[in-house]
Order: structure tokens, then sequence, then C-alpha cells
């Protein structure tokens, strides 16, 4: 029973919170205003930025492969392609059910054991990680007196030096009590920092390890270049500083976990940090429902495809029972 529950809350909390989140969202633009964006928005340039995420799409597929070939299988791209673009549309109804329907595809298509297929998932939203925390620290190096000089004129330079301090303090206590710990939240901690360190130093052992980390890098940067690509697609949002769609693009992507597929929380996270430069709500939110809407609709497209041709493509060999 209290499994269910928990199932239950997992499922209906995101949702509930997307809901929320798009109610909030349209109460602080009129529909009418928002169209009016969408009609004078320059298409070229969300095309474009599709096409780029699309890239990214296609290279996390072929990246999927290297770590497959060591253990001793090798699947066919198309398996691939549609494997990943089922995950996305799936996870727009049940969180990280994507990563269980894409495991579960190469079992029933590709003979790839399903706990096999999970560890590389797992793996590779490892590699993942490290890439978009070092996004986060070049953002912070790149705009250090942006965000200092904002930190200070937000908060006392004291009490920002004590919080920082507190939480110096916090992690060390966290560490030691992890290191030291019995208990069972700390054999957690300590047994998930070490299949993080596990699996990030498993690549480097991979037979194609710089293909590997060129593809985990071609990604990421795709993804920036969508972000950025995009705001030209707005007059309002063309001459943004650079700051901005790196902030506003961390910003977003951390949303994406907050809701299923971003809904709702996308453009309120890019509002919030476009709010730091100065950008105006509403074209901030109007370029946050474009940037959401036209990745939505390229996962829908190339997802639903992926579902229906699945099967197809795979006509010589029905899938397994589970």
């Amino acid at each position: 029973m209290k499994i269910n529950i928990k199932r239950l809350l997992k499922i209906s909390l995101p949702l509930l919170l997307g809901v929320f989140l798009v109610w909030y969202s349209l109460s602080q633009i009129s529909i009418e205003e928002l169209l009016k964006y969408f009609k004078e928005a320059n298409y070229a340039f969300v095309v474009l930025g599709m096409f780029l995420g699309l890239l990214s799409h296609l290279s996390r597929a072929y990246r999927w492969r290297f770590q497959l070939e060591p253990m001793g299988y090798k699947i066919k791209l198309g398996n691939s392609i549609m494997a990943v673009f089922a995950t996305y549309l799936i996870n727009y109804t049940i969180p990280r059910a994507g990563e269980v329907a894409r495991a579960s595809i190469l079992t029933n298509y590709e003979d790839v054991p399903f706990e096999k297929g999970i560890g590389t998932i797992v793996a590779e939203r490892i590699a993942d990680m490290f890439v978009m925390l070092g996004i986060i620290i070049i953002t912070l190096f790149l705009e250090f007196d942006f965000i200092y000089g904002f930190l200070i004129g937000k908060f006392n330079p004291i009490k920002l030096l004590v919080a920082t301090i507190l939480v110096v303090l916090l992690l060390v206590f966290i560490l030691r009590f992890v290191k030291k710990g019995r208990s069972k939240f700390a054999l957690k901690i300590k047994e998930f920092v070490t299949g993080l360190i596990e699996g990030a130093l498993s690549i480097f052992k991979m037979k194609k390890k710089w293909a590997f980390i060129f593809h985990t890098l071609f990604i990421w940067a795709m993804y920036v270049l969508m972000f950025y690509v995009t705001s030209f697609s707005l007059q309002q949002t063309s001459d943004i500083p650079f700051a901005a769609i790196l902030i506003g693009f961390i910003a977003a992507s951390f949303s994406i976990a907050a809701t299923n597929g971003g809904i709702g929380s996308y453009p309120e996270a890019v509002v919030l940090a476009f709010l730091l430069f100065g950008i105006p709500d509403d074209p901030s939110r109007a370029f946050g429902w474009i940037m959401w809407a036209s990745q939505t609709l390229m996962i829908i497209i190339f997802g639903g495809l992926s579902l229906i041709y699945l099967p197809i493509f795979n006509r010589k060999k029905l899938p397994k029972r589970i």
C-alpha cells in the first residue's frame, strides 16, 4: 500500500505542479499577447533551433552504441535512434518511465539484458551531469563579476560570507558523516557517490572513449546553441547578452526535471533567469514558451513516429513478452 502511494505521488506531483505552473504562467500574460509573440516570431531561427536539437538527439543515439559494444552488443542505429526519441516522448507522461522503456526496447529487439541497458543509461546520465556541472562552472567563471555584483547588491556581504561559511561547514559535516556513518541513509549516499565515480571512470575504460567524450560535448554544445539560436526568433530577445543565454539555459535545463518534460516550469525558469538581466517578463515568458513548444513538437513528431515504426522496422524479429 505504501509503495503504491509513493508511486502515485511520484506520478501525480510533477503533473500537478506542471498544471499549476501552466496556469500561473498564462495568468501572467494574456493568451492574446502570447499568441502575438508567436505570430511575430521569426520561424527560420525556431526551425534551426529544432534542427540543432535533432542533431543532439541523433548524437545521443549514436553515442549509446559505444557503451554497448564492449559488452558484445552491436545494436542497429535505427533502433537506438527510435529508442531515444521514444524515451523523451514517454517522459512527458510519466517521469523517468522513458528510461525504463528505452532499456526495454533494446531487450525486445536487440536481446540486450534489461539491467545492462539500464546500466548504460545511468552511466550516460552521469557523463551528462558532469558536463552540465562544467557548464555551470564555466558560467560562474565567465560571469563572476556579474554574479558577485548581483549577490552583493541583493544580500548583505557579511551575511553572505556567514552563509558561505555555514554551507562549507555543513558540507564538511555531511562528508564526514557519510564517510564514517553506518546508518542506512549514510550507506545509501556512500553507495550513490561511489556509483557516480565508478560510472564516470568507466567511460575512460571503454574502447571508443574519445568518441564517447566528443559526442557528449557535441550533445551539450547543440543544446546551448539550440537555446541561443532560438533567442533570435523574437526581436526583444535577439540582442540579450550571452551570459543571459547561459544562465537561462541552466535554469531551463533544471526545470525539465521538475515537471513532465518541463511543462509550465520551462518558461517560468527562463523568466527568472532573464529577470536578472533586466529583460521584461512578457518577451522572456513568450521566448520560454516558443522554446519549449518547438522542442516538444519535435519530440511528439519523432517520438510518435518511432513508437509506430519500431515494430515495422523489426518485423523480422517479434518482441518478447514482458
